[in-house]
């Protein structure tokens, strides 16, 4: 099964954290936040959302920050996925 998003909405990959933090210390994965850091999997094709012209600003393959808590988690073929608004990716990682 594939995914396509709609109009201004992006799917997206959480990239997994870290376990171990830069000093040494293991974190279990109750003490772990919700990873911010995605990569995009598929785009939307903008359009005209609530009488605004969307322009699409990331790309297949791009590494992102997203807002803690945005878009929709769904899974798909056992993999898990959020998909988000454009307007809740706050930067691309470089």
């Amino acid at each position: 099964m594939k995914i396509k998003p709609l109009l201004d909405r992006v799917v997206v990959k959480s990239v997994e954290a870290e376990e171990t933090t830069k000093t040494g210390i293991i974190l279990p994965g109750s003490a772990q936040e919700k990873p911010q850091i995605a990569e995009v999997i598929a785009v939307g094709p903008g359009g005209i959302v609530d009488g605004n012209e969307v322009g699409m600003t990331v790309k297949v393959g791009d590494r992102v920050i997203v807002s803690k808590y945005a878009g929709t988690e769904v899974k798909c073929d056992g993999t898990e996925y959020n998909i988000v608004r454009v307007g809740d990716i706050l930067a691309t990682v470089e």
